[in-house]
């Protein structure tokens, strides 16, 4: 087995261990089946590579190509998906039931920043001790931070409860 078989586990040329093959080329050229000695044999004689897109057909299906041409082009394609992907960043802030209203308007100020910023924003509201026994407190924070940035963002879910923490998910609003 060679090294290029291992890495991106592609069966091509000697490797092939069936008898017949159904060939086709690059061009779009259809060979039928036949022996794998002639595909091998059109293949070199092209001085392409025998490569097996169907091992798991009956007979495997191999095409006589450029292999390096087409791995670049598949890389090539690779990244440009990549480059045309949006990561999701989710900023955090974090709050509590007894916070005061200056310090809502500082948290909601960054929340704005981040979702100016395209960012998505979770707010958490920390229920400590005796205030698990009432979430709707910290239901009720995140509605004035709510009124706050509504014509900013879009509530994802409603303000939840979720263990200690009573949680709510906005995004940005698209233009």
């Amino acid at each position: 087995m060679s090294k290029d078989r291992r890495k991106d586990d592609v069966i091509m040329n000697e490797d092939i261990r069936a008898k017949e093959v159904r060939c086709t080329s690059d061009s779009g050229e259809n060979y039928g089946i036949i022996p794998l000695a002639q595909a091998l044999a059109l293949a070199d004689e092209a001085g392409l590579d025998l490569v097996l897109i169907a091992a798991d057909a009956n007979p495997p299906v191999a095409k006589i190509m450029d292999y390096s041409k087409f791995k670049y082009q598949q890389e090539k394609k690779k990244k440009e998906a990549k480059k045309n992907q949006k990561i999701v960043v989710v900023k955090e802030i974090k709050l509590s039931v007894k916070i005061a209203e200056n310090d809502i308007n500082y948290k909601v100020k960054h929340a704005i920043e981040f979702l100016e910023e395209g960012n998505h924003v979770k707010f958490r509201v920390f229920l400590k001790g005796r205030e698990m026994a009432n979430p709707e407190a910290g239901v009720e924070v995140l509605r004035r931070v709510w009124a706050m940035i509504e014509n900013l963002a879009v509530m994802d879910k409603e303000p939840k409860l979720e263990g200690r923490y009573v949680n709510l998910l906005v995004t940005p609003k698209k233009d």
